[in-house]
């Protein structure tokens, strides 16, 4: 069997190129000729070793924008050699709780490509038809920034995000600005709160109506006065820091609802009655659920801005360096991009 490289996580703090079969699609299957992988928060703290549900080694990337190449004889004519494609990479039990609720997205024993199975940080790449979503309109990369926005999106459906409310999104790199982008999409007026000032300038880019950067102001005073003392109706949180989490909850309006999306890498401590005295809603957001469609019609209507986010591109020869340096400096880094049409070398 032919061989092709692919970059695994060996362990906390550690990368290598390795080589991996390629493998031959089954009926049901379409193989992929990846063109662009993503890296998200998810694989910056795997390779610290923060989070909990990495598996070592693991061959890393699941945010995808590719070519099919071949099909088996049971995919449907849509997925034609040729479409380009990104792909949902959750796998779910179909038999768990949350899986019988219609909830797939948070099975409790999901299997996130990257994380959990192989990812597609390599040239080839077999996967169901049923996970493909296409577009004739978006280019490769593009597709490679439909799943990480669609986290964004869940949350802000998790946090029934309405027209005219507004909305404050803290953190953002690509999960938040796909908070910002949903938000903005379901006509909120959105606060984007950062300690990045080049985010903050992407954040407006993406329909943010203000900006916080909490190294200069303080955040109270700041929503409140764009609120006029009332606090944003929904917060979401996307950094994943206990400090973030006990924010959402002291500064979200009474009555609101707070939906947090990042991993607090430690426990978090509540007053339980500033929760309790605003009657607010507090809602865990997990991966997504039937959001790539919209994604996809968002990002072909042009709103987004997909230049803007990404800061970098590099070949897979180049990746693992690129994300020890992201994880060194991870303040001005939107999102890194690996590009396999570009790689040095195949």
């Amino acid at each position: 069997m032919t061989k092709q490289r692919a970059l695994v996580l060996v362990e906390p703090g550690k990368t290598e190129v390795r080589e991996i079969d390629i493998p031959s699609p089954k009926p049901d299957e379409a193989l992929l000729e990846i063109n662009m992988v993503g890296f998200c928060g998810g694989d910056l703290n795997g390779f610290r070793g923060l989070f909990e549900l990495q598996e070592y080694p693991n061959v890393l990337g699941h945010e995808v924008g590719a070519t099919i190449r071949e099909v088996g004889d049971q995919v449907p004519e849509e997925f034609r050699p040729g479409t380009r494609v990104t792909l949902n990479p959750y796998l779910n039990c179909g038999h768990c709780v949350s899986c019988r609720k219609g909830r797939p997205n948070a099975c409790q024993d999901n299997k996130t490509m990257g994380v959990r199975r192989p990812g597609a940080m390599t040239r080839f790449m077999a996967v169901p038809w049923q996970k493909l979503h296409a577009s004739s309109q978006l280019s490769t990369r593009e597709l490679a920034l439909v799943e990480p926005l669609t986290v964004g999106f869940h949350a802000a459906a998790r946090g029934r995000v309405a027209a005219g409310e507004k909305v404050a999104v803290i953190g953002c790199g690509i999960v938040g600005m796909g908070a910002i982008a949903a938000s903005v999409n379901r006509g909120a007026e959105v606060i984007a709160v950062d300690i990045d000032d080049a985010k903050m300038r992407i954040a407006k880019l993406a329909g943010a109506a203000h900006t916080i950067n909490t190294t200069n102001v303080d955040l109270h005073d700041a929503l409140m006065e764009i609120t006029d003392g009332d606090g944003p109706d929904v917060i979401i949180e996307a950094v994943g820091n206990p400090a973030t989490y006990r924010a959402a909850v002291d500064e979200v309006a009474y009555t609101g609802r707070v939906v947090y999306i990042g991993y607090a890498k430690k426990p978090v401590d509540y007053s339980t009655g500033t929760f309790v005295r605003k009657e607010i809603e507090i809602l865990g957001s997990r991966n997504c659920l039937g959001d790539f469609p919209d994604v996809i019609s968002y990002l072909e209507s042009g709103r987004f801005p997909v230049d803007a986010v990404v800061s970098r591109v590099v070949s897979l020869d180049e990746a693992g360096e690129a994300l020890a340096e992201w994880s060194k400096n991870p303040g001005p880094i939107t999102k890194i991009m690996v590009d396999f049409d570009n790689s040095l070398t195949q």
